[in-house]
């Protein structure tokens, strides 16, 4: 279950913004990131995506550390899928997205969909890695 676009949730940080070592649940490093990632990222507790892990959470701003637990609204989804299977990322920001909030989630995600197929591809799996889209609300005329 996704939650509803201005749903004030709670998201735990697992990797601080600027991270380039994607850790797996029990500490393995998954992958090094050709990049740092610009945003903070982690999962909301008791949530569950389509892959079987926490639904994943994309949280704007600051840099927080690893644990951190924060509550903001839900200002985004990113729809992905990872390896055949739906993996959608809630954007959480105390805004609502800007225009380029929304480029720079849609570039983010477009090159890091290039990245996880080409590994999922030398992992052996040919199965669907990308990301399909955005959705957020219309930001409100400034007036």
């Amino acid at each position: 279950m996704i939650p509803e676009f201005g749903e004030i949730v709670e998201a735990v940080v697992e990797y601080p913004r600027l991270s380039m070592i994607k850790r797996r649940s029990d500490g393995r490093i998954d992958f090094v990131s050709p990049i740092p990632c610009p945003y903070n990222y982690g999962s909301i507790p008791g949530l569950v995506a389509g892959d079987g892990d926490p639904l994943d959470a994309v949280i704007l701003g600051a840099r927080l550390p690893v644990g951190a637990r924060v509550r903001r609204p839900v200002v985004a989804v990113v729809d992905f899928i990872d390896d055949g299977a739906a993996d959608p990322k809630v954007v959480l920001g105390a805004e609502p997205l800007s225009a380029g909030e929304r480029r720079g989630l849609w570039l983010f995600f477009a090159i890091y969909s290039r990245f996880k197929r080409a590994l999922a591809r030398l992992r052996g799996s040919r199965r669907e890695t990308r990301v399909r889209g955005l959705r957020a609300p219309p930001r409100a005329p400034r007036g």
